[in-house]
């Protein structure tokens, strides 16, 4: 897929999420989605670095 498309994907599946939803319960379920996205985000960040070797001692650390 293109960028183009996901993010047109993305709309309509927004879309049809919030046709029957109240504004409290779109607010919930988008903090609840940001949340997902962010935490999903750092945990790539941190398989990332964890693949890759330290680059000095001071990255051993904890």
């Amino acid at each position: 897929m293109t960028s183009c498309q996901v993010t047109v994907f993305i709309t309509a599946v927004a879309n049809i999420i919030a046709e029957d939803k109240s504004a409290d319960e779109l607010g919930l379920l988008a903090a609840m989605l940001t949340q997902l996205g962010d935490t999903l985000a750092t945990i790539a960040v941190i398989k990332e670095a964890s693949e890759s070797p330290p680059d000095s001692e001071a990255d051993l650390a904890c």
